[in-house]
């Protein structure tokens, strides 16, 4: 019991990084890995879940325009503010906020996708799907693909 109550807080984790970690492993990861995996000096929830970085990523691999990525910040900004504050509610039973951070996750990539135009929007649902079908593998204990047949690398 105690293994899928970590199963699902891990889950609930790995969706909330999915953006960036999507556009990190689309991008120079040799380059950008250190850095990435470095802790900011701003504190705990900086790095991966900065939202400033996370969408700079997506600027980059989506080719954002300023004002898409000044409001891909404000849905990440408010995303990691609500998951904050589900996290720190300990009068919720874990199932719960779980369900909650991934309802919080849903609609926020709900919201950025409704940002994008008709290109940047296939690209968002096929890093979607990427990342959903790497985190079913690993759910089920399995290796992850290196690829998926259905989503090679197109322009």
């Amino acid at each position: 019991m105690l293994k899928q109550g970590l199963l699902a807080f891990a889950l609930g984790g790995l969706l909330y990084a999915a953006p960036a970690v999507i556009a990190q492993n689309n991008t120079t990861n040799d380059a950008q890995a250190p850095a990435a995996a470095a802790p900011s000096d701003s504190g705990p929830k900086h790095g991966r879940f900065d939202p400033q970085e996370r969408s700079q990523k997506l600027a980059k691999r989506l080719s954002l325009s300023s004002d898409q990525q000044g409001k891909v910040q404000d849905i990440l900004q408010s995303e990691q503010s609500d998951m904050q504050k589900v996290r720190s509610d300990s009068s919720v039973a874990q199932a719960d906020r779980r369900a909650k951070m991934m309802d919080i996750h849903k609609s926020s990539s709900d919201q950025i996708r409704a940002l994008l135009n008709p290109d940047q929007q296939k690209k968002w649902d096929e890093m979607r799907a990427r990342q959903e079908a790497r985190m079913e593998h690993r759910h089920n204990g399995e290796q992850a693909p290196a690829a998926t047949p259905s989503t090679p690398e197109q322009k």
